[in-house]
């Protein structure tokens, strides 16, 4: 069994405490002295010429400081991109200037034209109404097939293409490719949509700017799962601020879901309009604002064929995908539907030659980007519908189709066709816990009582494999990436024996407080209540990359537990020193030094404090104190995996879809917290049942969003999700970091869209209509009529 508060244990979240008292503290929670309020006045085309913007009459307006326009940024950066692509003939991608607030053309609805800062929040609104602004519009471009037309309208003439680039991986193995589909007894094809959706977190984005005129300091408070990265981006391409004169303060931060990763214009605004106004400036979106200036998630039209043989089993597969990249390119946008989702396609399965085509498209809509998963969800749907599908075609089960073509336990490490190196797994074995766990030998008796009743009864299965922990640094700076993906970590030992530990990993709902604290605890052998989880400031912590991809515990532990490490390899010296013992013979467990084979001891809190007390100390060899630093750059990504059972009633009178069971059996290596692995999960499974039956982004003809606000844009509530079983019991460690974990952040949003639709479209061949062999996500009941009755 677990120590109380160690590795392994499911101990509470002591952030919880807060946040259920009313007492965390978001960023809105922060208010400056003197502060004024910024309001945004943005495009209501999707596409126009900006002929003029006249802000006298909303300057003359009570409480009004200043109205903003893009002349007031001349010579300011735009807001850059992390990651460049290289296309398929060897030439980079394109990218236009993203500015601050929009110069000479509007190219979405919701593009910032101007700003009004004023004493209050109403103040800064009524004056926006007074803001002038003349558009000649132009005709939007919407749909990505038809943008790269050489007619098309142009979202930016100066890069004369809507085309972002045309990419091709693994581009030696086409011809290969090519020639295995020529050769194959039986090729199956699926063109299909994998949705837009808008993220909407708990809490809306906020940013809060201020500048010490006497320092010279600025400081910009935000809702950013990075806050690092902000300040380099910021600092270093946007307003030219020396990142020791630029602080970033991420406090508890409501949900971030991939759309807090990037740098915004409104954190730009509020810190250039801090110094130019020398008070405080605050802006905290409205949602509303949310739907049409957050960065939007998925976005993907895509073909897909799978080559097999006359035993079934696959020799090739090939993709053909548009992706959506919006107007503007966001931070890590390029590499989402290329180094995210292309070496994902081999999935678990042993498909010995693939080949991918992304051409990423801008359009006059809401830029795109991650989105949890990130590149994994939209490969893993593409794959697992195609295998179903192929399934009903050779007359064979689901189940035994997938089993037949897994990567064997005895083949890892396995090398895919897609570049990656999968380092352990076993995808039979959670398999196997899925039908366990589900009952899936009872559903034939499930699905007789159902049809009794007049529904049809479906199980759909997916499995996934995904890459999370994002690195290593040298291999992704090869790939495009503008910035390492290590992590850091600080830990301060203070005299009486508890710690501080400063970590570049940001927490927006996982858990670090507790989990780290764990790790920290095992290791010592005290108790986690004696350590401090510090993050989200960048006057404290150690330059970090952040939190996103399920990264925190592979590569920010990982940080952590060398930072440990350090600090447990010293603290022994000091235990030698005090014990008379040699080095080498000083034992740690429990939170009590001992040498070996004696009875003489010394405890952590007595080390700890002769750290700081030097009196006896060899100084000229040992240094006092009790602190150290360490950077975790990892040597691959961490490869979870799992199998998904989805089980569904449709009603062929309404088309209605109920989902009345899910099953998720997970292998996401070694465990810190079983409680919170299990959270994650099952916030991961509404968010893919959201995105496979009602969730969807929806522009009109005029790139007019329709899909606005929470009248027309569904979100799955309690009773559109049941009670989930989540087992993790199917292990197989990570084997290159420390900790043996793979990340669980991602894999339900992951695996259960594909599971869902499965598990309709069984329904619907148990029920003889085995013609409908796919349908695009959201599976609404207007989508399901519309398919049953032609």
């Amino acid at each position: 069994m677990p120590k109380d508060g160690g590795i392994g244990a499911s101990t509470k979240r002591r952030e919880d405490v807060r946040f259920l008292t009313g007492k965390g503290r978001y960023t809105d929670d922060i208010n400056i002295r003197g502060q004024a309020h910024a309001w945004f006045v943005r495009s209501d085309v999707a596409h126009g010429t900006l002929n003029k913007v006249d802000v006298a009459a909303a300057e003359a307006m009570p409480g009004v400081l200043k109205v903003f326009t893009a002349a007031d940024f001349a010579g300011v950066g735009g807001i850059p991109c992390g990651w460049q692509v290289t296309d398929r003939f060897g030439k980079p991608m394109l990218e236009p200037k993203h500015p601050v607030l929009a110069e000479g053309k509007v190219r979405h609805v919701g593009d910032p034209i101007a700003v009004v800062v004023a004493e209050t929040l109403e103040q800064a609104r009524d004056a926006a109404e007074a803001v002038e602004v003349d558009i000649t519009q132009l005709t939007p471009v919407l749909d990505m097939k038809a943008a790269i037309a050489a007619d098309a309208p142009k979202v930016h003439e100066e890069i004369g293409s809507n085309l972002c680039y045309d990419w091709g991986f693994v581009e030696e193995n086409k011809a290969a490719v090519e020639e295995a589909f020529k050769n194959a007894a039986h090729v199956t094809t699926l063109e299909l949509v994998n949705n837009r959706l808008v993220a909407n977190p708990m809490e809306p984005r906020v940013a809060v700017g201020d500048f010490d005129s006497a320092g010279g300091m600025h400081t910009l408070y935000t809702t950013s799962q990075n806050p690092h990265v902000i300040r380099l981006l910021m600092g270093a391409f946007v307003l030219g601020i020396p990142e020791h004169k630029l602080r970033v303060v991420a406090p508890d931060v409501g949900g971030g879901f991939g759309s807090k990763i990037y740098h915004y214009a409104e954190e730009a605004f509020v810190t250039f309009a801090a110094k130019t106004l020398n008070r405080p400036v605050k802006w905290t979106s409205t949602r509303s604002e949310a739907f049409i200036s957050d960065a939007q998630g998925r976005d993907h039209v895509t073909k897909i064929e799978l080559a097999l043989d006359k035993d079934n089993n696959f020799t090739a597969l090939r993709t053909e995908t548009y992706a959506n990249m919006g107007a503007y390119l966001s931070t890590f946008a390029p590499s989402i539907p290329t180094w995210l989702h292309g070496t994902l396609m081999a999935g678990n399965y042993r498909t010995p030659l693939i080949y991918v085509n992304v051409k990423a498209v801008f359009t006059n809509t809401v830029p795109v980007d991650a989105y949890r998963g990130a590149g994994r969800p939209e490969a893993t749907f593409q794959l697992e519908r195609l295998v179903d599908k192929a399934a009903r075609e050779l007359g064979v089960s689901p189940v035994e189709l997938r089993r037949q073509n897994f990567i064997k336990p005895d083949q890892f490490p396995y090398q895919t066709p897609v570049a990656v190196v999968y380092d352990t797994g076993n995808y039979h074995a959670t398999m196997d816990k899925l039908l366990e766990i589900s009952d899936y030998a009872g559903f034939e008796a499930r699905a007789a009582e159902a049809k009794a009743r007049g529904k049809w009864r479906g199980f759909g299965v997916a499995h996934y494999i995904e890459a999370c922990g994002i690195a290593p640094s040298n291999l992704v700076g090869q790939l495009g990436a503008r910035a390492g993906l290590y992590e850091s970590a600080t830990v301060r030992v203070n005299a009486t024996g508890s710690l501080s530990v400063f970590t570049g990993s940001h927490s927006h709902g996982q858990g670090h407080e507790t989990s780290f604290a764990q790790v920290v605890a095992e290791m010592i052998g005290i108790d986690a209540g004696q350590i401090e989880i510090v993050h989200g400031d960048t006057s404290n912590t150690p330059m970090g990359m952040g939190t996103y991809g399920s990264r925190s515990l592979a590569v920010g532990g990982s940080a952590i537990v060398k930072a440990t490490n350090k600090i447990i390899n010293k603290a022994k010296k000091i235990a030698a020193h005090l014990l008379e013992a040699s080095e080498a013979d000083i034992e740690l467990k429990d939170g009590k030094f001992s040498v070996a084979g004696t009875d003489k001891s010394v405890d952590w809190s007595g080390v700890t404090l002769a750290a700081y007390v030097p009196h006896n100390y060899p100084l000229e060899s040992m240094e006092p104190g009790l602190e150290e630093t360490a950077f975790y750059d990892p040597s691959n990504f961490t490869y979870p995996s799992g199998g998904y059972g989805c089980e569904v009633e449709v009603d062929p009178e309404t088309g209605k879809v109920e989902i009345v069971a899910f099953s998720a059996a997970d292998d996401f290596g070694n465990i810190v917290n079983p409680m919170i692995v299990e959270g994650q999960v099952q916030g991961g499974l509404a968010q893919g049942i959201g995105q496979a039956l009602m969730e969807n982004c929806v522009f009109d003809e005029n790139g007019q969003l329709l899909s606005g606000s929470f009248m027309d844009y569904a979100m799955p509530r309690a009773e559109d999700v049941p009670f989930f079983k989540v087992d993790h019991s199917c292990v197989t460690p990570c084997t290159h970091n420390p900790l043996g974990v793979k990340g669980c952040g991602e894999a339900g949003a992951i695996g259960s869209p594909p599971a869902v639709v499965n598990a309709v479209i069984d329904a619907f061949h148990r029920a003889g209509r085995t013609d409908i062999t796919h349908i695009d996500m959201p599976v609404s009941p207007a989508r399901v009529w519309s398919a049953l009755n032609g």
